[in-house]
C-alpha cells in the first residue's frame, strides 16, 4: 500500500508522540530538540496539524491539567498513528536507500570518488 508523505511537521509530531503522551509546548520543544534544530513548529502550525492527525485517528487527546491557571492538553499516538510513522519512517528509508544506490552507481562509473 503507498501512502502520502506526512509532511514533515506531521512527521515530527507522530515521532515526537511515539515514546509517551506530550503537551503542545512539550511538543513544540521536543520537535525542535530531536530534529537538531531543524524544525521550529509555530502554534498556529502545530495545533492545525494536531487537529488534523485526530481526526484522521493517528492520535488522540489523553487528558489536561491546569498548571500557573493555563490548560495543557496532552496528546497519544493511537495504534493507526504508530502503524502511520512506521509506514512513513520505511517509505523514507526506501528513498534514502535508492537515492544512495545511484550515488554509488555514479562513483563506480566514474572511476572511484572524485
Amino acid at each position: 500500500m503507498t501512502h502520502v508523505s506526512l509532511g514533515e511537521s506531521a512527521f515530527w509530531i507522530l515521532a515526537t508522540l511515539a515514546d509517551k503522551r506530550r503537551h503542545g509546548y512539550a511538543i513544540i520543544r521536543e520537535v525542535e530538540r530531536t530534529s537538531g534544530g531543524e524544525v521550529v513548529l509555530k502554534v498556529a502550525t502545530l495545533y492545525a496539524a494536531l487537529e488534523r492527525l485526530e481526526r484522521v485517528g493517528c492520535l488522540v487527546a489523553d487528558g489536561e491539567e491546569v498548571v500557573d491557571g493555563r490548560v495543557r492538553r496532552y496528546y497519544r499516538l493511537t495504534e493507526a498513528g504508530l502503524d502511520r510513522l512506521t509506514a512513513e519512517i520505511r517509505r523514507l528509508e526506501d528513498r534514502a536507500s535508492a537515492a544512495r544506490v545511484r550515488l554509488q552507481s555514479r562513483t563506480a562509473l566514474a572511476g572511484g570518488p572524485s
